[in-house]
């Protein structure tokens, strides 16, 4: 979600440069920033980035840079004029400081007045479509990391994958460990105990350690997260959800595990989806 759009505008009297930037974040958050003369478009201006960039904190800025020999602030004179007579006689100095009172008179209150600038229909399409040039910038840019990011998300679901194979290989070493455990436990206590009645706990404790139907869930998560990926559609939401339901087999697996080997791969597993999880607010 992060990117990155800008755009320059030379009008006849000012330069208006016109800049987007977007971060992550889980929804949209708008800041908007233009000269008070274009406030009454600010509105249209939110509706336009929110359709176009959806989510992301977005910082929206037009900067204008008057290049014309005209200003619209000027000096108001009779203000002025007021304030060095006031100043004079207050400190009853000589006209040969006038220079000094004139410099104190123009920093006092409406020394200064400045002509509102009424907005320019025809001057406003023209920023409008520079916009539009800007959001399109920033646009591509989401485009391009977005390339870099299904690569990325891909091979590290392979890798998970790989890993949930070493899972399944070690399964049987696992249970054959299990109950070589329990069967020393029970020959150091040195007492006599049923087989079968030991043969129906240890069942019953393997079924507790049994992790069959997370391995399965888990495959079919890491499966729908490639579907996922082929639609065209914003889904940068629903990957998310789709990540923490493949935590939640993962991390069940490795509370399960208790086999050194097992865990291992789960702990390989678990990096690998955090990598997932750092570049998953990138997706829209």
């Amino acid at each position: 979600m992060t990117g990155y759009g800008k755009s320059v505008l030379q009008l006849p009297t000012k330069k208006v440069t016109i800049e987007i930037k977007s971060l992550n974040s889980k929804n949209l958050d708008l800041n908007v920033r233009i000269p008070s003369y274009y406030k009454e478009k600010e509105l249209d201006v939110r509706k336009k980035l929110a359709s176009a960039l959806v989510r992301g904190k977005i910082d929206f800025s037009i900067y204008v840079e008057m290049t014309a020999d005209e200003t619209s602030t000027t000096v108001n004179k009779a203000v002025v004029k007021q304030y060095v007579e006031q100043l004079r006689s207050i400190y009853s100095i000589g006209s040969s400081d006038d220079v000094e009172l004139l410099k104190m008179a123009i920093l006092m209150p409406d020394a200064l007045k400045t002509e509102r600038e009424e907005l320019d229909e025809n001057e406003w399409n023209l920023i409008n479509q520079n916009i539009d040039l800007a959001i399109k910038e920033i646009v591509q840019y989401r485009i391009d990391e977005a390339g870099s990011l299904e690569i990325d998300f891909r091979e590290r679901i392979t890798n998970i994958k790989k890993y949930l194979e070493e899972v399944y290989s070690f399964d049987a070493d696992r249970i054959e460990n299990v109950k070589a455990r329990l069967q020393k436990a029970i020959d150091d206590l040195k007492v006599e105990t049923d087989q079968n009645r030991f043969e129906q706990e240890l069942i019953y404790y393997l079924e507790k350690l049994d992790i069959n139907e997370e391995k399965v869930r888990l495959a079919n998560h890491l499966e729908y997260f490639l579907q996922t990926l082929e639609t065209e559609d914003s889904n940068g939401k629903k990957l998310g959800f789709i990540v923490q339901e493949m935590g939640r087999e993962i991390n069940t697996t490795g509370s399960k595990a208790n086999f050194a080997p097992m865990q291992k791969a789960v702990i390989q597993m678990k990096n690998e989806l955090e990598q997932i999880k750092e570049q998953i607010l990138n997706v829209l």
